[in-house]
């Protein structure tokens, strides 16, 4: 108790305390105006703020380019997919969308975030990895659930978990192939290649077309292991290859870092500058528990935008990633805050020859 300012105001004049008593008292009415037109002077005003103002939920935004039908669950932008009378909601692509409470989040500004990606990224600085062949495909196996809303609007459902499986050619130059329990196989790519010549009379040398496209966005192996492994460089170059993507430049970049995490099969050093470099986007903030799509528990660095919080998952032990969450933070017409609309486990990646083709298990 703070008893020395106590005894200054004990001793405060009269008119010293004026101003203070002043401002107890209810603001007086606008000159010229009755009671109905300062009702709707206020009225106007605050629906004119609510306006301004951008909220969560369902409203449809500019989807971002994808590169692959290989993830759906990409906090950027809300989509919806009619379906037999079903939607899809992307709600995991909305910067800032969660039957959950989104707890342990600690406020924005603080160094606690920072510190503890720059352990995630020691972890991954020191894991062993093989060497990947161009000639070979990176096979990555999941379990994701995404949220689903009727087409006549509602809370949304979250269907079970199921096993996804994906194979990504690791120089861009054949089809990959995207396996998803209850679907039908989906080939991935598959632009005949090009044949080049470094020079007259040299042996021609396939490319593809996604090698001329690889970029933050549009990744293949190769471009992944050939990215900055300096922080500062690092999400200049996401910062740049993201421009456009969205309204906030900030979310851009954590979105892109988070696919990049969960999509590709990066080197340990850009892995880890990956994490350092998310270290240095402002509004990262820590979730003390969190839980994947298979139960595992964690501890997760979260960036919330417009109502949703993204949520990278991590073993509280060794650091390793374990998969994505995402959270309404805001109650609307999807759900109460809290609610989750989309969650993954990542549980193996591996080198293999062709695709289709199942390693022995790999946890990441």
């Amino acid at each position: 108790m703070n008893f020395t300012s106590r005894r200054r105001t004990h001793h405060r004049s009269e008119q010293t305390e004026r101003p203070g008593l002043t401002e107890l008292l209810p603001p007086p009415p606008v000159p010229g105006l009755g009671p109905d037109r300062e009702l709707l002077l206020k009225e106007t005003l605050l629906r004119k703020a609510a306006v301004a103002e951008p909220r969560g939920g369902l409203t449809p935004r500019a989807s971002r380019p994808r590169r692959r039908l290989v993830r759906v669950m990409v906090p950027a932008v809300a989509c919806a997919l009619a379906v037999g009378g079903i939607v899809v909601v992307n709600l995991a692509d909305t910067p800032g969308h969660g039957t959950t409470a989104v707890t342990g989040s600690r406020a924005p500004g603080t160094s606690e975030a920072a510190h503890l990606l720059d352990r995630i990224a020691l972890a991954a600085a020191g894991k062993k990895q093989p060497t990947v062949g161009a000639d070979q495909f990176v096979y990555i196996e999941s379990q994701v659930a995404y949220a689903g809303q009727s087409a006549g609007g509602g809370k949304v459902t979250m269907p079970p978990a199921h096993t996804r499986q994906v194979w990504l050619s690791v120089d861009g130059s054949r089809p990959g192939l995207l396996r998803e329990e209850g679907e039908p196989d989906s080939s991935l790519g598959g632009d005949a290649p090009v044949h080049d010549l470094d020079s007259r009379g040299a042996t021609p040398k396939p490319r593809n077309s996604h090698q001329e496209a690889a970029s933050i966005s549009d990744p293949t192996h190769q471009y992944v292991a050939s990215l900055p492994t300096d922080p500062d460089a690092l999400l200049r170059l996401i910062r740049a290859e993201t421009r456009g993507q969205g309204q906030d430049p900030d979310q851009r970049a954590f979105t892109a870092i988070g696919e990049l995490l969960a999509e590709t099969w990066a080197p340990p050093q850009v892995s880890a500058a990956l994490y350092k470099a998310a270290a240095k986007i402002p509004g990262v903030t820590v979730v003390d528990a969190a839980t994947d799509a298979t139960g595992r528990k964690g501890i997760a660095v979260a960036r919330t935008a417009h109502g949703q919080q993204t949520q990278w998952i991590f073993d509280r032990t060794t650091y390793a990633f374990l998969g994505e969450r995402t959270v309404l933070t805001e109650a609307g017409d999807a759900g109460p805050a809290g609610t989750v609309v989309g969650t993954s486990a990542v549980l193996t990646k591996a080198a293999v020859d062709r695709a289709g083709e199942t390693p022995a298990p790999t946890t990441t």
